[in-house]
């Protein structure tokens, strides 16, 4: 920086207050480092990125290195030029996101890889996919990058792994895992150094005098950032939206049911209908003051983890410094039950032996282990917590177990409103999850606990709900005279009551507006029929063609969204095939979805004279042109 001096003042002080510029390069990274295998990973709720930590610090086992990296972060471009180091090696942890989509972060690199015409000659690679069985378009995304570098001639030194989170998601990775490394020992002429011992990533530092200004206290990127919003707003950068309504929509049942609505006015946040409102939940206090107590820790000590790594993007695991307190509350996730890694990491601080190797052995991809993990861990739902209670001689370091929790991500919920009737409010209908475990503890979902207490005032104070919206596929169609037909069982009902209120402006405003039918289902009619005086309402002014209510529980054989739709084969055939009618279908992907798909499979057959094959396929176009779109969730 020699002739730093000859820049204008101006300048020279801009330069001054820039960040340093991000290294692009993932090979000058590489080189300058020493690494020769790059982690690259596609993460939407950041467990690919959890396996790719996990992968690179593998390699250490191996006397290699490797590194995670964030496809969004670096140029992709540069992929042939992994031949120009020795023995090296790209390998792919790669989630599907929503219709068979990327992940946001792998969404360039995706679009690279289309248009791509790489020569990718002699580029070592291996892909591990995550998904999840129930959804239509299964590792669509896994699959296409592994079958796409190697037409573009890349070099596959491992089978595509796949995993289902349907199933057991770990498992599958663990399983893949311990295949994968003993192959690529053998491809590249290594053996395993035999250090089994945990790794750390990060190193503790207690700060004694710190000014609290500068302490993190749930901000997701800028400091104070809750205190002085600026927009955009984004995921990064939430927006504190006040909570106007919450109503509990539901008249009986066991079951809560409600409706809230956020006030983004002054925001110059924008959304559309059919698009999703992603909150930021925090964990309940009693389940952090309970892990303080078990961990024996003053949760207020004001803490940074700082990466041992100094060359890694990654600086800390969530924003520091900040207090115990605050990370276990905004930032990490303490509810879910632990993967494997964490208990083999967290293994070594049993005093007790036998509790050391039940640990190790839940984390093996032996058959006894995996039968192990999935009764202790999975069937019984044990937090982190309830494995802390029910193992009296495991107690770690809190900032170890900080370090290999994953972090508190945000939850997406179908906005139930429509932006050009409420342009500065955003609509949430959501169910409360609350379900007792077989070990007799009651656990709660974070998100929607956290949101049925949220009251539009709380002792004075307005209720906020850190927020940003995520554009969705799920639009209504560009023409208005076409038919609409809506299937949404439960709180399915939530993108339609946007639609529907879209249907009706659009007729105020004097358009010629197709059909609009709905196909909703609950459980009882006098007891979860979730909006029934604005949906009958909505029939009567005729901005809702026909209101078709399936109740499960109300008679003796269960009737659900599906029956009523067999019920009403020709009509529907005739909207769909003559009229153009677009399809949507949003609610539970593991039943509904498939059922109500295989209605249509048999409506197709029967009307349209098609053959099992032909109706499947003529399914298949809809989708593609866009005239069948899900919005499901498991």
């Amino acid at each position: 920086m020699g002739c730093m001096f000859s820049l204008p003042e101006e300048r020279r002080a801009a330069a001054e207050r820039a960040p340093t510029a991000r290294e692009t390069s993932f090979i000058e990274k590489m080189r300058k480092t020493g690494r020769n295998i790059v982690v690259f990973y596609g993460s939407q709720t950041g467990t690919a990125e959890e396996f790719a930590n996990r992968l690179s610090k593998d390699a250490q086992r191996y006397g290699m290195k490797g590194m995670a990296a964030d496809p969004e972060e670096y140029d992709m471009s540069e992929l042939s030029r992994l031949t120009e180091m020795d023995n090296s090696l790209a390998i792919f942890c790669v989630a599907t996101y929503g219709e068979g989509d990327p992940t946001d972060n792998a969404q360039d690199f995706y679009d690279w890889l289309q248009e791509g015409d790489a020569d990718l000659d002699g580029v070592n690679f291996a892909v591990f996919a995550l998904g999840n069985k129930t959804y239509e378009h299964y590792n669509a995304m896994g699959k296409y990058v592994d079958k796409r570098l190697e037409d573009l001639g890349a070099k596959r030194v491992f089978d595509l792994g796949m995993g289902d989170d349907d199933g057991n998601l770990e498992e599958d990775f663990v399983s893949w895992r311990e295949q994968f490394w003993p192959a690529m020992c053998e491809h590249f002429g290594v053996e395993a150094t035999g250090e089994e011992s945990s790794i750390r990533q990060y190193e503790l530092k207690v700060h004694d005098d710190l000014n609290m200004n500068k302490v993190y206290s749930g901000e997701m990127g800028r400091l104070k950032s809750f205190e002085n919003q600026k927009p955009p707003f984004d995921a990064k950068n939430p927006f504190l939206a006040p909570v106007t309504v919450n109503r509990k929509l539901n008249k009986g049942g066991d079951r809560h049911l409600m409706h809230l609505e956020l006030d983004i006015s002054g925001s110059k946040i924008r959304y559309e209908s059919g698009d999703h409102v992603a909150v930021y939940p925090i964990n309940d206090t009693a389940i952090v003051n309970k892990l303080g107590a078990v961990l024996g820790v003053d949760l207020d000590t004001v803490i940074s983890l700082n990466n041992l790594d100094e060359e890694s993007n990654k600086k800390h695991p969530f924003p520091c410094p900040t207090t115990y307190r605050t990370a276990l509350t905004h930032y990490l996730d303490i509810t879910h039950p632990p993967r494997t890694n964490v208990l083999y990491e967290l293994a070594q601080y049993a005093s007790d032996p036998k509790d050391q190797e039940n640990m190790r052995k839940m984390a093996s991809s032996s058959p006894e282990g995996k039968a192990l993990y999935q009764s202790f861990v999975l069937d019984a739902s044990r937090n982190i917590l309830a494995i802390l209670e029910d193992t009296p001689s495991l107690r770690p370091p809190t900032d170890h177990l900080c370090e290999l929790l994953p972090r508190l991500q945000a939850r997406y919920y179908s906005i139930a409103s429509s932006s050009k009737v409420h342009p500065n409010s955003i609509h949430i209908c959501a169910v409360v999850v609350e379900y007792r475990t077989s070990t007799d503890r009651t656990n709660q979902g974070v998100a929607t606990n956290w949101l049925k207490h949220k009251m539009p005032t709380a002792n004075g104070h307005k209720s906020t709900v850190p927020m940003y919206v995520r554009k969705s596929q799920f639009r209504l169609p560009f023409k208005a005279s076409n038919p609409v037909l809506m299937i949404g069982p439960g709180t399915g009902i939530a993108p339609f009551m946007g639609f529907i209120q879209e249907r009706g402006w659009l007729k105020e405003q004097g358009k010629e507006v197709g059909e609009t039918v709905l196909y909703y289902g609950c459980r009882h009619k006098n007891e979860d029929y979730l909006y029934q005086e604005e949906l009958e309402e909505f029939e009567k002014m005729g901005v809702l063609t026909k209101l078709n209510v399936a109740y499960s529980r109300d008679t003796a054989e269960k009737v659900y969204v599906q029956h009523l739709l067999k019920n009403n084969k020709e009509e529907l055939w005739n909207q769909v095939h003559t009229n153009s009618a677009h399809i949507y279908i949003c609610g539970d992907a593991r039943n509904m979805a498939r059922d109500v798909q295989a209605a249509f499979h048999e409506i197709a057959e029967e009307f349209g004279g098609l053959t099992h094959t032909q109706a499947t396929d003529y399914v298949k176009k809809l989708m593609t042109k866009g005239r069948y779109s899900q919005d499901v969730w498991s």
